[in-house]
Order: structure tokens, then C-alpha cells, then sequence
């Protein structure tokens, strides 16, 4: 591990925050660790769990005098974040976040921080329906991805201290461009989401629906086992990524609707082949 800052400040100490504020706590990568959000009982809990050294409410009072900054809140709110503590940013100082869309907000984040911090776009694949800082697992991100996308504007060696980050945390770390990222998590992950969200609606609409809940298990439950993550961050993350999960619903409805023409065909023979060309590909996920 060749990063190492003197302080460091991680806003928004939830599940990812927290778990990245651990690794940088317990692993030595700041001296000082500073956790930064909106409730009070949660940053006392990070601190009594030994995740951060101590807290702010404040967000521009709590990147005061540190070099590592990482935004973990809501991606929606980084924006507004950012405007707020670029005037408090030690000058030069590394930012990064762990938001899962990234495309024009790279591009508007870039344009933020130009001359004042050196801003590394990253996206760890870790997460699950559990939040607060009591969630936190030091070891959630062991053997996930994280995905940095830089542009030609990143700063190398911030560039290089992340990556060094995200591997200290027992991430994989890879590279893509921004709007790679965005079309390609649009289909394998925002996509689903939305998916099990519209399930989960949907029973609910259904004839005797509200009852037959009760005998969901399974198929029902792996499948929407998503649908219990923050309604709040999936908003943001449709909003944002608007364009490509629209063009992945699109193509998902259209395979839904040949689905149903075959079904309403009573054709068991494409049925099956579909079935198969599916269990096929899935069989190939690890």
C-alpha cells in the first residue's frame, strides 16, 4: 500500500462509507479519519465501532485540512456536495466517491474541482439491503470489482491512490470509460433493480395479489431480493442514468411481450429453447 494521507474524510457513513472509512482506519491509510452526514446517532455508532476518529454534521467544516475526500452519499447529492466543499478543500487534495452512475456527472464533477482537488471517478460492486454505519463489514469489498473511470483529465498519481484504495480494501480494480460504465450497469444492474421493483408492484396490483405475498418464497423472493434496497438511491441512480436503463427496458419489455405471445400460443417447444438459451448464459455468471 503506497497511498497514505494524513487525514481523511468520508461523507455519508452508511453501508459503503462506513466499510471504506474501516479499511482506511484500520489499514493506516489516514492518519485521522473523519465521517461526515446528516444523523447524529448513526456518526456516534461509526465512532464507537472504531470506523472514523470522530464526525461532522457539517460537510464543508469536515473536509477542512484533509487530502483524501470520498463521497458515499446519496449520488444525487453529489452535485450539490461538491459545490459546498470545494471552497474548504485543501488545495490539491484527492477526491473521489463510490457512486454506481457515472457518464455527465464525471464530466460535471470534473468541471467542479478543475484546479482545486484532483477528482477519481470509482464504482466498488459491493453493497446489500442492510444501511447505517452498523452495517459496515471491513470485508465487503474482498474479491468484489471496483471500477475506476477515468478521462484524460484525471491526475495520474491520484489516480494511482485510489486504485491503491480500492486494493487495499481486497477490491479487483479495473478501468472503463464513464459512459461505458453507465450503458453497461444500465443493463446488469439498474435494469434489474427496476425490474424487481416493478414485481414487487405488480403483485400487489394483481387479483388476490396482497394476499398471495404470504406464500412468496423462492423464485419470488431471490428475484425481488433487491427490491429492499434505498428506494431514495435507486431514484437517483434512474434519474440519472435515465438514457440507457429506457433503452434496456425497452428491449427487456419487448422480450417479455414475445415471451407472452408464446405462452399465449401454447408453443412449448420455443418455450423450452428460449428457457434454455437463458439457463445457457446464466449458467456462464460466477
Amino acid at each position: 500500500m503506497s497511498a497514505h494521507f494524513n487525514q481523511a474524510t468520508v461523507i455519508g457513513v452508511g453501508l459503503i462509507g462506513g466499510s471504506i472509512a474501516g479499511v482506511i482506519k484500520a489499514r493506516g491509510i489516514a492518519q485521522t479519519v473523519v465521517g461526515v452526514g446528516r444523523n447524529k446517532d448513526n456518526l456516534e455508532v461509526a465512532v464507537r465501532l472504531g470506523l472514523i476518529d470522530r464526525y461532522s454534521q457539517d460537510a464543508k467544516k469536515g473536509v477542512i485540512g484533509s487530502d483524501l475526500v470520498v463521497l458515499c452519499c446519496p449520488v444525487g447529492s453529489f452535485e450539490q456536495v461538491a459545490r459546498e466543499i470545494k471552497p474548504y478543500l485543501k488545495d490539491q487534495a484527492v477526491v473521489t466517491d463510490a457512486g454506481s452512475v457515472k457518464g455527465r456527472l464525471v464530466e460535471i464533477l470534473e468541471e467542479i474541482f478543475y484546479l482545486k482537488a484532483r477528482y477519481v471517478p470509482a464504482h466498488p460492486i459491493a453493497g446489500g439491503e442492510r444501511s447505517g454505519a452498523e452495517a459496515a463489514d471491513l470485508k465487503l469489498f474482498q474479491g468484489a470489482r471496483c471500477i475506476l473511470t477515468p478521462t484524460r483529465h484525471t491526475d495520474i498519481q491520484a489516480l494511482e491512490a485510489v486504485s491503491d484504495l480500492w486494493e487495499a480494501a481486497g477490491a479487483k480494480v479495473e478501468r472503463m470509460d464513464p459512459f461505458d460504465h453507465d450503458r453497461v450497469f444500465g443493463m446488469v444492474s439498474h435494469l434489474p433493480h427496476v425490474a424487481a421493483y416493478a414485481m414487487v408492484g405488480a403483485l400487489t396490483k394483481m387479483d388476490g395479489g396482497e394476499d398471495a405475498i404470504s406464500y412468496a418464497a423462492g423464485g419470488f423472493k431471490d428475484f425481488t431480493r433487491i427490491a429492499g434496497s434505498h428506494p431514495g438511491m435507486w431514484r437517483d441512480i434512474c434519474l440519472l442514468n435515465a438514457g440507457n436503463i429506457k433503452a434496456a427496458l425497452d428491449v427487456y419489455i419487448k422480450s417479455l411481450e414475445a415471451l407472452r405471445g408464446l405462452i399465449e400460443a401454447g408453443d412449448g417447444d420455443a418455450l423450452q429453447a428460449e428457457f434454455e438459451k437463458a439457463k445457457t448464459i446464466r449458467q456462464k455468471i460466477k
